[in-house]
């Protein structure tokens, strides 16, 4: 069996009475190899803060627990992180990053979290840097606070998708030399797909700690900034207005919300599998434990099926709001 961390009560809904805010179920798992024939390290990671202030990720590939002092009843945050593999020491910059946020007070403002993690890139780009080492992290950060939208920061490749009966909605704009392109007017929609969302790709041009290449108005970089570029409505083409990378999210009853990986997609051909997620995920009946198990079953046989790429660490954590009791009293019958 694939060496894997999974919570048996993951899929708990928050339960405190004094918590005002939505229903909400969340379930994490990462793997260190779907198939257990890939990687033999894994430099993912994970965050999951509930609405008791309960705190579970990895440390050293084990998931641990920890209670934060002070945490708002009801809020929760949820974070991806995968360290790049290609660079030294991407496990410690997983849960360098990891250590920073749970150290990072609740929010219910875009600006002050995107300040805070600004801060805590630049804190820990100066410490990697004076330690002579080149390494990065991607990292997707979910703060559902008890009233109102989420609020999203993101940055690298991981994704953010939304999942129903009938559609996937991917909801991040990738940070790769196919995106500087198209914001350089070189590339259309349809060639950003392409390039994107159907050939796998392993280059990144924007990671947490190590800095960027998104923001230099020409082709080739001869540095990585120090500070993070922010991809927003003013800097991206047209076809991808309303993906900026820091912006508030509202969560719809009963989707699936999906953050994950790369290693999730890591595919000859990724939309073949993509496409497969609302047959299975979309099941209200269902546990997002029991989803998990579907998901990753389905995409253990897609890796074996084309034998010639091997897998990657994969993190995904599933989220679903549930419709409150009285409001869903209040809609009324569809045929």
């Amino acid at each position: 069996m694939p060496t894997q961390t999974r919570n048996p009560v993951a899929n708990a809904p928050a339960a405190a009475p004094s918590a005002p805010g939505p229903a909400l179920e969340v379930a994490v798992r990462s793997l260190r190899s779907p198939t257990d024939r890939g990687r033999h390290d894994n430099q993912d990671n994970y965050l999951v803060v509930d609405g008791q202030g309960q705190a579970r990720f990895l440390f050293d590939q084990r998931e641990m627990r920890r209670q934060l002092p002070d945490w708002p009843p009801g809020h929760w945050r949820l974070a991806v992180l995968d360290g790049m593999g290609g660079h030294s020491h991407g496990r410690e910059a997983t849960e360098k990053t990891v250590e920073g946020l749970l150290e990072l007070p609740a929010t219910t403002d875009l600006g002050q979290l995107s300040s805070r993690l600004d801060a805590l890139h630049g804190r820990l780009y100066r410490e990697f840097q004076a330690a002579g080492l080149e390494t990065g992290c991607t990292l997707i950060v979910l703060e559902i606070p008890t009233r109102g939208p989420a609020l999203l920061f993101h940055v690298g490749d991981s994704r953010v998708y939304a999942i129903d009966h009938q559609q996937v909605q991917c909801l991040t704009v990738d940070h790769v030399p196919a995106t500087h392109l198209a914001m350089l007017g070189l590339l259309d929609s349809l060639q950003w797909f392409q390039q994107v969302h159907v050939r796998a790709n392993s280059q990144i041009s924007q990671a947490f700690i190590l800095g960027s290449t998104l923001g230099v108005p020409r082709l080739q970089a001869e540095t990585i900034a120090a500070d993070l570029f922010e991809l927003h409505d003013g800097n991206l083409p047209l076809f991808l207005r309303g993906l900026s990378d820091r912006r508030a999210l509202e969560l719809e009853p009963d989707w699936i919300y999906l953050l994950a990986s790369d290693g999730l997609w890591h595919l000859a051909n990724p939309q073949t599998f993509i496409r497969r997620w609302p047959a299975l995920l979309a099941r209200p009946r269902c546990s997002l434990e029991e989803l998990l198990d579907r998901l990753f079953a389905d995409l253990a046989d897609s890796i074996r099926q084309q034998r010639s790429q091997p897998d990657d660490n994969c993190t995904v954590i599933l989220l679903r709001k549930s419709v409150p009791a009285e409001a869903a009293q209040a809609i009324p019958n569809r045929l």
